[in-house]
């Protein structure tokens, strides 16, 4: 009985989990792979790092739904994609095309790679200077060793 229950709430909790999976079909295997396909090229903007079609967003569901309409309609693949972009800008796209508003998209990346090599570079050749250079020079030396000896005389 009990692990009849447990199993039961176990289901419960993961149901939410299958309104995730978009059933919807189109007409034809062709359209029904450009659905896919623009779906998996558009972002969710509730969730930003998912697609929409791995979002479970009412957002991304009510875009998916304008995707399958478009495609009824007979517009492209491109049209579509145009029509987003233009209705939400170039963050709707999973990956946005290079050009001046994303080059900060494209480049931060390889920006921030090469300032963390020069960082680490010099931060290495401090560390290894500072390790060559004796802690104490000679003279201090001296000073300390008859300080010591001094001290004997107690």
């Amino acid at each position: 009985m009990m692990l009849k229950t447990l199993s039961m709430m176990v289901l419960l909790m993961l149901s939410p989990l299958a309104n995730a999976v978009d059933a919807r079909q189109m007409a034809t295997a062709e359209l029904q792979e450009t659905y896919e396909s623009i779906n998996s090229e558009l972002r969710c903007l509730v969730c930003q790092n998912q697609t929409i079609a791995d979002s479970n967003a009412e957002l991304a569901g009510d875009l998916r739904r304008q995707v399958a309409e478009m495609l009824q309609q007979g517009k492209s693949k491109q049209d579509i994609i145009d029509f987003m972009t233009q209705r939400y800008g170039d963050f709707v796209l999973y990956k946005p095309p290079f050009k001046g508003k994303t080059s900060l998209l494209w480049l931060a990346p390889g920006l921030f790679l090469v300032v963390g090599m020069v960082t680490v570079f010099f931060v290495v050749r401090r560390r290894k200077s500072a390790s060559m250079q004796p802690i104490i020079n000679d003279e201090q030396q001296k000073k300390i060793s008859k300080l010591l000896d001094e001290g004997d005389d107690f």
